[in-house]
């Protein structure tokens, strides 16, 4: 008689089983197609093809032919495979070596100019380039590609914001963004594409929590937001009947158990911060094959039916604190391959249909309280006392659902100045030109004069003046989300000699990260009232703030409340400007700028302003601005420091 347990190891890969159905019947209908092909394939096709393999310096492929080979025609391989229909060029998949190393992208490499060309092939419904090591924001040009029904950039260094020209892809069906720098909120536009199906956004650095929207995406089949810093509730997803995978392990989603339809198939929600029960309705979900929500803080009664539901072939309810007796005589299905009970609150006996397959690895039971069992078996009262100790009322369970969770990050510094120290210096300048008689009083003027005749409507309109503003700051590193760990280590723990100033509602702290870059650290206590998404906006917001002349901020990083899991600690990190303050430097004790020097800081600080109101959208105004506002680089190049946004109102003094 085999066991119950008998291993057929199949293991769960519906997803990518869906991601691969969706292109392969695109490919093997346009194939069917692909009856007749013209003599003459269309010239800007072939360029647009020379250049993207001129830009990736891959595949070599693409090298050896001339303008007289007929593309549509070309061999399909691992690395490279081109589809058309009616000598045109539907679909595109470019494979960096296997997708194990990528290629070596040429040192000019421009993704700005990669999307240009891609977004020539108008006709393009699939586009797949993975493992090719792209980096840069994604282009708005991708808005171009208006046939794309399948997007998958997966395994490259992509980052900044998921683009809103995205959402202009009106026909998309498969959206795979996995193993990139994505940073920012996952926008709520998601949900605008009608026939999607397949949305996977895994591995980034995404924040924030899952917009409300993607409760209408009535077609989507898998939803994969795996090993972000996500948070907050889940949006109920009952009505989307045909959703198959959900997958978002490794955030920091809860407390409430998600709301699903009883079709799905997969549910992995482990390592998040669920602290409710498990749903009864689980018993119903007739057609679930893997069941992963370990890690976790769920309490009460785990339904022991799981064991035995048609599909199942994969439970792992680990780190919880579950409660229920087990029974000997409690049937299981023959197909489960892996079950894990460990570390509840467990009681009464290992099923005897769980037994058999102990020894095989299958089963895992270690740290509950059954009686019986060999190994690491807690005292029966040991089990009952901890149950009783996490009842919670239900008074007080609705009061922790409605509190939102949150990410470990960190963010900026910086700010904005205000026209207060324009006028100031104009003023200094002026006198000091009266005193010296110098010839500096034309410069002053040209200065007033070229300020006066910026038109703000005129620069706000201008796409191309705003995206040359933000390249100034492109030197500056990427801004990402830090880990708590790396900022303990980077301040020795938060010890008391890297504290910068009293202590107060907002701590500042200097420290140097683990490639010698110094930096400042504002951290600032959460109140109630700020709510999740608040803070988020505020954060979007100053992540866009980068400018050579504005003190900027290169990452956050939340920590969470033990007791409620809200967001109690908000960390910003900062350049660090060693110089002093512009004050110091033109009437203090330190190094004194020369007059040429003072010249160059009150253009800088123009310049600043001027980003501040008509470099990003909406513009940042009404700042307030103070001479003591304006710091000096190592260079002794000036950068302002305060912005008017209320996260970042206090105490702007310790980023020097």
């Amino acid at each position: 008689m085999q066991s119950l347990f008998q291993l057929k190891q199949r293991p769960v890969v519906l997803m990518a089983n869906l991601v691969l159905m969706h292109t392969s019947l695109l490919f093997l209908s346009t194939l069917f197609h692909c009856v007749h092909l013209s003599d003459q394939f269309q010239p800007f096709q072939y360029n647009a093809l020379k250049q993207i393999q001129q830009f990736l310096n891959y595949p070599s492929v693409l090298t050896v032919f001339d303008n007289t080979w007929d593309f549509c025609n070309v061999e399909p391989s691992p690395f490279l495979t081109i589809v058309c229909y009616e000598d045109n060029v539907t679909q595109l998949h470019i494979t960096g070596n296997n997708g194990v190393f990528p290629p070596s992208l040429p040192r000019n490499f421009s993704i700005d100019a990669l999307f240009s060309s891609i977004s020539s092939l108008s006709n393009l419904k699939v586009l797949s380039l993975v493992s090719l090591g792209l980096w840069g924001p994604l282009p708005a040009t991708i808005g171009k590609l208006s046939s794309m029904e399948i997007l998958n950039l997966s395994s490259n260094y992509i980052n900044g914001f998921i683009p809103l020209e995205l959402s202009y892809l009106n026909n998309l069906q498969t959206l795979v963004l996995d193993h990139n720098k994505f940073t920012g909120q996952i926008p709520h536009w998601v949900s605008s594409f009608n026939d999607l199906a397949v949305l996977s956004l895994k591995n980034n650095s995404l924040f924030g929590s899952l917009p409300s929207s993607i409760s209408s995406s009535e077609n989507l089949r898998v939803l994969a937001m795996a090993d972000n810093h996500l948070f907050g509730e889940i949006p109920s997803l009952q009505n989307l009947t045909n959703l198959q995978i959900l997958d978002l392990k490794n955030n920091y989603f809860g407390p409430s158990f998600p709301v699903l339809h009883h079709k799905v198939v997969t549910v992995d929600i482990r390592n998040n911060s669920f602290k409710s029960s498990v749903p009864n309705e689980l018993n119903s979900y007739f057609q679930l094959e893997k069941l992963d929500i370990s890690i976790n803080e769920l309490i009460g009664p785990f339904p022991p039916s799981l064991f035995s539901l048609p599909s199942i072939n994969y439970i792992d309810i680990s780190g919880n604190k579950l409660t229920g007796k087990l029974f000997q005589n409690m049937s299981c299905n023959a197909h489960l391959v892996l079950v894990n009970l460990s570390s509840n609150l467990l009681t009464g006996e290992l099923p005897a249909c769980l037994r058999e397959n102990v020894e095989e690895g299958v089963v895992s039971y270690d740290g509950n309280c059954l009686s019986g069992e060999e190994g690491n078996q807690k005292p029966l009262s040991f089990c009952h006392n901890e149950a009783l100790a996490v009842e919670v009322s239900p008074q007080k369970l609705r009061h922790k659902e409605r509190k939102a969770m949150a990410v470990l990050v960190s963010s900026l510094v910086g700010g904005i100045v205000g026209l207060a120290v324009i006028v100031g210096l104009s003023l200094w300048v002026f006198q000091r030109r009266n005193r010296r008689a110098a010839m500096k009083g034309p410069s002053t003027r040209l200065i007033t004069e070229k300020l006066s005749t910026v038109n703000t409507v005129k620069l706000l309109s201008d796409a191309r003046y705003i995206s040359e503003t933000m390249k100034m700051g492109a030197n500056l590193p990427t801004y990402r989300a830090f880990a708590l760990e790396e900022l303990k280590e980077a301040t020795n723990n938060f010890s008391h000699p890297s504290i910068v100033g009293e202590p107060s509602l907002i701590q500042i702290y200097r420290g140097k990260l683990g490639d010698g870059t110094a930096i400042v650290i504002r951290s600032i206590k959460m109140r109630k009232k700020h709510s999740p998404t608040m803070f988020t906006q505020h954060i979007e917001i100053i992540s866009r703030l980068r400018h050579n002349h504005l003190v900027s901020c290169i990452g956050h990083c939340f920590e969470c409340c033990p007791d409620d899991s809200t967001v109690g600690i908000v960390y910003f990190v900062f350049e660090s400007l060693p110089n002093g303050t512009l004050r110091s430097s033109i009437c203090g004790g330190g190094v004194r700028l020369n007059w040429a020097q003072r010249i160059t800081a009150g253009i800088g600080v123009a310049k600043g302003i001027q980003f501040l109101h008509t470099g990003i959208m909406p513009g940042v105004f009404s700042n307030h601005l103070k001479i003591t506002d304006v710091l000096l680089d190592p260079n002794f190049h000036v950068k302002i420091c305060t912005y008017n946004l209320p996260l970042l109102a206090h105490q702007n003094a310790g980023l020097m």
